[in-house]
């Protein structure tokens, strides 16, 4: 997966079905209806998100590299 910064993570989640529950310091917590998961993404300014863990979200997520 390219390098993806937080915000752009969110706007993908949020493109895919993904709902932002509430905002917890820095972290996004973001669930889907009918799913159980609850994923966690940081925003820490325009850093990207280290890719094992953009892959990890991604996977979690249901979304495609």
């Amino acid at each position: 997966m390219k390098p993806i910064g937080g915000p752009e993570m969110c706007r993908l989640m949020e493109a895919h079905g993904w709902l932002l529950q509430r905002i917890k310091g820095s972290h996004h917590i973001y669930s889907k209806p009918g799913q159980r998961k609850i994923i966690s993404i940081p925003i820490h300014g325009n850093r990207d998100l280290k890719p094992g863990l953009a892959n990890r979200i991604a996977r979690d997520a249901g979304i495609e590299p």
